[in-house]
């Protein structure tokens, strides 16, 4: 009697343990409910076990063969979860899970087999006996599926980044829009109200379990986005004081969590700077509560959530921490979807675009819509996302922001994956804030990472001077060109104009493959490629209107007289970069034509000149160098990529800058502005003193940094010295397959300059060394089809086809010569193959579109001017081909609709009249703005000797030992 007793309570536990499971593993949640049912879940199946292993040798003699392998295998499952509750389920230990649920699986299943014979409703007989098995094996094989798809299928595919195919007309339809308590950041909460401050303040809660993590975070710029960062927080006080508070929370979205989505950040900064909110940065819980991320448009365009379980987490209670630890050691999977969306694995990049990628608009600078710095678009239409089919260059195997900016390291934190984790420092290129920390771990780190081959130098090609070159820029290709203050590349087609330009010049190169050699009193041009090997994005990214990035040149003889120095710093290396050197980054200027350079972005009004590498290309810079009647027998140039995180300019003003009329007695202070000068959202015609009292500045040092200058990449070359009267030196090429990829580099600077004959006369000795290389054949014909002669770029570009006919770039180009020639249908046909292996290009798509839009077939155009909306709906040319596509259907609405947005996006023409007087008073920035532009040196001492201070611009130089990271000499 007692055991029957026995067996009906085992029997009814096994059925609430069955439907709990069932509810745990398909509907995982992290609610009071699911909570509530794991705890209960654990309970009934300790007391299962316990029972079965009490009566398990009285039980088993009563019962069928099948119903003992039944209570065998229950028995076995419930020791293991036994011991799983114990050691809990983190995803290294997931086999030991599934094991459980398989054991207790097979357990139920001959039970119930066992049950349903005993009552006999499968039947009688083998046959019917064996197919009601099968039948109860397929119903559990349904169950088991069905719960699966909605535990993971249909959970990922609702956690996927898309984009709408139409954007706001203006940034009021973004975010909550004007009413909105973040706006004109874009962001939203679910509940659409505020998040209590001390959410985003408990990271440390985090380290309970993942303390590897932590301690990384802990050091990364991630940590140090918000007012525990001078050069942010300078940024933004000063940005409420000409703009006003409100358009600040246009940074705020992805800065300062803790201060906006609490309500505190409508108090001014300057107020509230000193309070633990102000100085929370990015915790664990900012990106983690992001719930749906709305498109890649950027401006923190996604929805947070505030958990319904987070009290627990971060209680102050211990008990109530232990439970909660406990829960989620125990069933880790309600903690993960809550703070880890499938979004954030599968769509990495387009998760990072939201804040990584940014527009300002009316509410922020009083002027109208503007890009902003933008790594998203550029990596994804590169060959480095494996997405852009033009790309000079494919990777073999495509990369995501991830893979170089949270690279696997070693860790035993719970979540590792094979004893990896994903770092947390964010591997990037901040040397400025680890240096006011004086912390010389995430200094080594960022300046190991800025080293580690991310870019090359090469001093390739030497060529007689001639008259001095400063080719103007070029006019665009035609059609309109986005707004934009960060640089354009192949997400859209108007880097490179049309029409022949340049020069064949006569050049020796590689310059260590033809002992190459200079004649006493000639100038000679110097020719150095900088290219992008580990970048996938623009270099350099980011904020780039505030760095100092330049390369460097030097020449030396024997005698160790420097010949020739650009990019010299002043002050012995602790001053600014000489203006004349070959910087990357983007000139803007203001409404009264002020550089700007206070980080005040929302200032801007025109754009002296963009210059920045693309990812997996080059940059040809050019230097006139002249050899001095007193030079010795051997010249050594040195060329160096130099990175400085702040412009000296930006760090002085960040942590002592004051207006200079107010602090007449330094007698280092700049003229006191004129006493009508104003200063406005749209300009500060103000001068700046940097003699403010530095005591309360965020970081550790209380003074103004001396930066450290790191040298990305370097190189050096030599050069024979012939007497002056010796016979002109005469050009001399070499070209191996060994070097293909150099004289490729050669050419791709060039071609982006618009120097398309020397660009082709260097792809052309690629197809010297190796004729089977497409890649020569294919630049040919890209320069021809640049050039407009169409009948040159097919003839070179089949002969590439023949070497490899489905080479998306080379399909791309022989696609346009066609469509010039009139060819619709084989563009086409070329077009596809390209879409076929890089269906998200936008610009093969826009091409295939606009051939559509010729032959008059508007309805199938759209669908492909939609496409390129659904990567991109901020896409210009897009949006502007749209609006003829419905003005041709007659579909004056959607037309309307798709112009509106034209304008929107479109650059202002007429803004570049602002930079004429800029450019007449910094002749130097107006020669950087020319497309080709020769460099000098800097004014040198006669017979000056070459000096090498440990200050000056080295690899890990900065300008005092006492301001060096770790504050040690």
């Amino acid at each position: 009697m007692q055991i029957d007793f026995v067996k009906l309570w085992l029997s009814r536990i096994l059925v609430a343990l069955a439907v709990s499971a069932i509810y745990l593993y398909g509907y995982p949640t992290a609610t009071i409910s699911y909570f509530v049912v794991d705890l209960l879940h654990v309970a009934a199946g300790i007391v299962l076990t316990i029972l079965l292993l009490i009566y398990f040798v009285r039980l088993l003699p009563r019962e069928t063969l099948l119903a003992r392998l039944g209570w065998i295998s229950l028995a076995a499952g419930g020791v293991l979860g036994i011991v799983l509750i114990k050691i809990g389920t983190p995803l290294r230990l997931k086999p030991w899970l599934y094991a459980h649920i398989a054991l207790c699986v097979v357990g139920v299943l001959f039970l119930t087999t066992s049950w349903l014979f005993s009552k006999g409703w499968l039947g009688g007989g083998v046959v019917r006996r064996g197919l009601g098995f099968v039948a109860l094996m397929a119903l559990a094989a349904g169950i088991a599926a069905g719960t699966w798809w909605t535990r993971d299928v249909a959970w990922k595919k609702a956690n996927r980044i898309s984009n709408p195919l139409m954007p706001a007309e203006t940034m009021d339809g973004e975010g909550d829009g004007p009413q909105g308590k973040f706006f004109p950041s874009s962001a939203q909460t679910k509940h659409g109200g505020n998040i209590p401050s001390k959410y985003f303040m408990k990271s440390d809660a985090c380290q309970r379990c993942h303390a590897d993590i932590y301690k990384q975070w802990d050091s990364s710029m991630h940590h140090f986005s918000s007012f525990n960062n001078q050069w942010y927080r300078k940024s933004i006080e000063y940005m409420q004081d000409v703009a006003g508070v409100r358009s600040s929370k246009w940074c705020a979205g992805c800065h300062d969590p803790a201060l906006l989505y609490s309500g505190l950040f409508d108090t001014p900064i300057k107020q509230i700077v000193d309070r633990p909110e102000a100085r929370a940065g990015l915790g664990c819980l900012m990106c983690h509560s992001i719930v749906q991320v709305k498109s890649t448009m950027g401006q923190g365009d996604f929805f947070l959530e505030y958990p319904k379980l987070h009290e627990l987490a971060a209680s102050e209670n211990p008990l109530v921490r232990k439970l909660h630890d406990f829960v989620v050691r125990l069933n880790p999977e309600p903690h993960r979807r809550t703070f880890l969306k499938p979004f954030m694995r599968a769509d990495t990049a387009e998760f990072c675009s939201s804040c990584h990628k940014v527009h300002l608009d009316v509410p922020v600078n009083h002027y109208r819509w503007i890009r902003g710095f933008n790594e998203y678009d550029n990596w994804q239409a590169s060959g480095v996302s494996g997405q852009g089919a033009r790309a000079f260059y494919y990777p073999k195997a495509p990369m995501n922001c991830a893979d170089c900016h949270m690279p696997q390291v070693p860790s035993g934190d719970d979540g590792n994956v094979n004893g990896l984790v994903h770092s947390h420092r964010f591997p990037g290129a901040n040397t400025a804030v680890p240096t006011a920390n004086q912390d010389q771990a995430q200094y080594e780190f960022a300046k190991r990472f800025l080293q580690d081959k991310q870019l090359s130098v090469d001093i390739f090609a030497i060529s007689p001077a001639g008259k001095e070159i400063n080719a103007p820029p070029r006019g665009g290709g035609g059609g309109p060109e986005i707004s934009t203050t960060f640089a354009v590349g192949e997400e859209a087609d108007i880097s490179v104009p049309k029409g022949p330009a340049g020069e064949v010049r006569a050049i020796t190169a590689p310059i260590d493959r033809t002992d190459a050699a200079v004649r006493l009193g000639d100038d000679v041009r110097v020719d150095v490629v900088v290219r992008t090997r580990k970048v996938g994005h623009f270099f350099p990214g980011g904020t780039v209107d505030a760095f100092d990035v330049w390369l460097e040149l030097q020449a030396t003889d024997e005698k160790g007289q420097v010949l020739f120095w650009s990019g010299k710093v002043e002050d012995d290396g602790q001053g600014p970069v000489e203006p004349g050197a070959h910087f990357y980054r983007s000139l803007q200027i203001d409404g009264h034509g002020n550089p700007v350079n206070k980080r005040n972005a929302w200032a801007t009004r025109s754009v002296v000149y963009v210059h920045l590498i693309p990812p997996g290309a080059a940059d040809t810079a050019h230097f006139r160098l002249h050899i001095p009647e007193n030079a010795g027998d051997k010249i050594t140039l040195h060329a160096k990529l130099n990175y400085r995180k702040f412009s000296w300019f930006n760090t002085h003003f960040s942590f002592a800058g004051v207006e200079a009329s107010k602090n007449t007695s330094d007698a280092q202070a700049a003229p006191p502005a004129p006493a009508n000068s104003t200063t406005t959202p749209d300009y500060d015609d103000r001068k700046w003193a940097f003699n403010g009292d530095t005591s309360r500045v965020s970081g550790n040092l209380k003074v103004i940094p001396d930066l450290p200058i790191t040298t990305i990449a370097e190189d050096t070359k030599t050069l024979r010295v012939l007497p002056h009267g010796a016979a002109v030196p005469q050009p001399k090429t070499v070209s191996t397959k060994e070097d293909w990829m150099r004289w490729n580099d050669y050419g791709i600077g060039l071609f982006l300059q618009g120097d398309l004959k020397m660009a082709a006369a260097a792809f052309e000795k690629i197809t010297e060394a190796d004729p089977r290389n497409p890649d020569g054949w294919t630049n040919i014909g890209r320069v021809l089809v640049q050039e407009g002669d169409t009948a040159g770029a097919r003839k070179v570009l089949e002969k590439a086809l023949a070497i490899d006919p489905r080479l998306g770039r080379t399909n791309f180009f022989y696609a346009r010569a066609l469509k010039e020639d009139g060819e619709y249908e084989s563009a086409m046909t070329h077009l596809r193959t390209v879409l076929e292996q890089f269906p998200r290009d936008r610009v093969v798509r826009n091409e295939l579109g606009r051939v559509l839009f010729l032959q008059k077939r508007y309805a199938d155009a759209v669908k492909e001017f939609e496409q390129t909306l659904s990567i991109d709906p901020e896409d210009l040319q897009a949006h502007y081909n749209l609006m003829l596509c419905y003005n041709g259907l007659g579909n004056d609405a959607k037309a309307n609709e798709h112009k509106v947005r034209y304008l929107r996006f479109k650059a202002d023409e007429s803004a570049q009249a602002i930079t004429g007087p800029y450019r007449q008073t910094h002749p130097e920035d107006n020669n950087e703005r020319q497309a080709i532009h020769e460099h000098v040196s800097v004014a040198l001492a006669q017979g000056q000797s070459k000096k090498a201070p440990p200050a000056r611009v080295s690899a890990d130089s900065t300008a005092r030992g006492s301001t060096r990271p770790g504050g040690s000499n």
